[in-house]
């Protein structure tokens, strides 16, 4: 095995994990900023050293072979423990890194959690980078494990099982309307309130039911929903721009100019937010200092 070992690169494992989580040559390129020339060069000794073409050409980018398809967790699981061998004696140097970070995230987290981060996130890390994928609460799990993302935002009821996580904040429902909305000069009856016309936000896309409409029911009563759309922050523009009305998350709607926030009538359970991670990266330096710059920019 020692032999084995001697003929092959370290580097070129590293390649082949990229190439078999892009199924791309100039998306693993990217990934390792190396040219596609380069990567092409270590993917023909990837070939030779294997003695198996590994990636082939496909409808959609390149498709693995069956030895790929082998390899591909082993190799994962032979990295991560090579690199906790390896960053547990390296301190993060956050002025001179350089590193990609994948952050999953709907509107509502990029908002109210990345937003406050960003600016000076840029300044302690100016040569770092960070990708902000959508990517749906079932899937977390999977791609971060598979290096996809190495962090993300949810609520707490959505945290995958065997998942690391940290509680960020509380957040409960405001009423919400136009600066001027003539229905919400005060906190209206909960007969008014489900007279008024409410938007929703249905990440899904098309639903006009929701906790709200949850609480009602038990009460034996009915909102007049009339909008349905995918994302809070269309949300502010639609109740800034109409006479639509919304129950919304506080951190969403406070100190904006344009918008009247009232005291609901009806009690709504809030929600809690937190961030995840998987275990492959808990102990990295780079990492924790990500995450311990996130909780103290909330």
């Amino acid at each position: 095995m020692a032999n084995t070992l001697r003929r092959l690169d370290l580097n070129l494992l590293v390649t082949l994990d990229a190439l078999l989580l892009e199924n791309n040559v100039t998306r693993a390129s990217e990934r390792l900023h190396l040219s596609q020339s380069a990567v092409s060069l270590q993917l023909a000794k990837l070939r030779e050293f294997f003695d198996d073409p590994l990636l082939l050409p496909g409808p959609r980018g390149m498709k693995p072979t069956s030895r790929a398809d082998e390899l591909r967790e082993p190799l994962r699981q032979a990295l991560a423990s090579l690199s906790d061998v390896v960053i547990l004696h390296e301190p993060f140097n956050a002025l001179e890194a350089t590193q990609t970070w994948r952050a999953a995230a709907f509107d509502y987290g990029e908002f109210t959690i990345i937003l406050p981060a960003l600016a000076k996130l840029r300044q302690a890390a100016p040569d770092t980078r960070l990708a902000i994928l959508q990517c749906a609460p079932a899937l977390v799990a999977k791609k971060a494990e598979q290096g996809e993302i190495d962090i993300a935002f949810l609520a707490a009821y959505e945290v995958p099982q065997g998942m690391r996580y940290q509680s960020l904040f509380k957040e409960n429902y405001v009423l919400a309307g136009r600066t001027d909305h003539p229905h919400l000069k005060q906190k209206p009856t909960l007969a008014e309130f489900c007279e008024l016309e409410h938007v929703i936000v249905s990440p899904d896309g098309g639903g006009f039911l929701g906790v709200t409409d949850v609480a009602l029911a038990q009460l034996h009563l009915k909102r007049r929903t009339v909008l349905s759309i995918p994302h809070f922050l269309f949300l502010t523009s639609v109740l800034e721009h109409t006479d639509l009305v919304a129950l919304v998350p506080s951190r969403l709607v406070q100190g904006r100019d344009g918008l009247k926030v009232v005291e609901s009538p009806l009690e709504v359970p809030g929600f809690e937010m937190v961030m995840v991670w998987p275990e492959r990266v808990h102990r990295e330096p780079a990492h924790q200092w990500l995450r311990e710059h996130i909780i103290s920019s909330i």
